[in-house]
């Protein structure tokens, strides 16, 4: 067996993750990220730490349920952090993590340029449906 070398085992390893393959698991990322509560939550804590509540008045429409799924995942996933202070009432406080911040520019962006482009994408719609 020949011996690679540190770039030819990094090549090696990024053909490994191809999202357009049906086994990558880059898919499962991919869905995750894609999901619009995910999206709208990661673009809510850009701005730094928000409680629970904080982010339910934010993020309207977004059931507890829904919310709680999402934070949870998202925590799961590494890119927020659940914080607990013990006081009366027990204070719970979300974030994201360095990890979280590095998709968070992303998704802004993602988020702003589906609020500028709106309008173009109605009146795209209202002419196909036409």
């Amino acid at each position: 067996m020949a011996t690679l070398t540190a770039a030819q085992r990094r090549q090696r390893d990024r053909q490994a993750y191809d999202a357009f393959l049906a086994a990558c698991p880059a898919r499962k990322v991919l869905d995750r990220i894609s999901d619009k509560w995910v999206t709208l939550v990661l673009a809510a804590l850009g701005d730094g730490p928000k409680r629970y509540s904080d982010l339910s008045r934010i993020i309207a429409g977004a059931s507890q349920k829904m919310l709680t799924q999402t934070l949870r995942s998202l925590e799961r996933d590494g890119l927020v952090a659940r914080t607990v202070t013990t006081a009366v009432p027990v204070r719970v406080d979300y974030e994201l993590t360095e990890f979280g911040h590095s998709l968070h520019a992303v998704v802004r962006q993602l988020k702003d340029w589906a609020e500028s482009h709106i309008e173009e994408i109605e009146q795209a719609r209202a002419a196909y449906d036409a």
